[in-house]
């Protein structure tokens, strides 16, 4: 477990009889960029709220570094998990939502300002939460994943609402965090986007892992490492 942040054993959970997650296993890695990748419907977000705690599972555990399993209190101060589409206190500007992380998490006004600017939020800083757009959201919630300090980022659908410019900006933005030492775990359904970002997968389909591994490794697993072109979905569609 020395080369591992997390190991997740078969994590499961019905809603009465639908099983939505099935023996769920896979391993996180420190610093790495991990993409949780499969179409809506496959899982993903009632994964990560397993994981992060905010949704109870059936059954499996969470191991940390030393393989001693995590209660959902103790994952909290190695995770920060960021929900998609939410408007968090959406009557507040976004600034002094902005400020509200900085005084909790303790951050310097030097990163704030950085993190406002890389990801274009400085002509929105006098405007409520609930004013944004989609796009404007899902910016400002990736900024106040950036300025807390849990070494391990979880991001649901992190480019959902971004154009095309902005979706390179922010793979650039979160792959620069990694370089930091941070691990970051993104859900994914566009699979073009995941292979851009993402060093490791984890395929999830049907509540099922159908592969984990890098890009180079899954096309061995799918029998296609000799077309070195092939893509993630390509191999996503071999897979499942």
């Amino acid at each position: 477990m020395s080369d591992l942040l997390l190991a997740v054993r078969k994590i499961a959970k019905s809603y009465g009889p639908r099983r939505v997650l099935d023996a769920v296993s896979f391993t996180v890695r420190p610093g790495e960029v991990l993409g949780l990748i499969g179409p809506n419907g496959a899982g993903k977000t009632t994964l990560f709220e397993c994981l992060a705690g905010v949704l109870p599972a059936d059954a499996g555990e969470v191991r940390g570094p030393a393989g001693r399993a995590l209660s959902p209190a103790e994952r909290s101060g190695m995770m920060f998990y960021v929900p998609d589409g939410i408007a968090p206190w959406p009557d507040q500007p976004v600034c002094r939502v902005l400020l509200f992380f900085r005084d909790l998490w303790g951050v310097t006004a030097g990163r704030v300002a950085a993190v406002a600017g890389a990801l274009q939020l400085r002509t929105l800083l006098g405007a409520p939460v609930r004013s944004l757009s989609k796009g404007e959201r899902k910016r400002f919630l990736i900024a106040l994943g950036l300025l807390a300090p849990q070494p391990l980022l979880m991001l649901d659908e992190p480019f959902d609402g971004l154009d095309l410019r902005q979706t390179r900006e922010a793979t650039t933005i979160l792959r620069g965090e990694a370089a930091r030492g941070r691990t970051l775990f993104l859900s994914i359904h566009q699979l073009t986007d995941a292979g851009r970002a993402c060093d490791r997968f984890v395929l999830l389909a049907g509540g099922r892992v159908a592969g984990e591994g890098t890009l180079p490794h899954l096309r061995e697993r799918a029998g296609v490492a000799h077309l070195p072109d092939t893509g993630v979905e390509e191999v996503f569609l071999a897979l499942t």
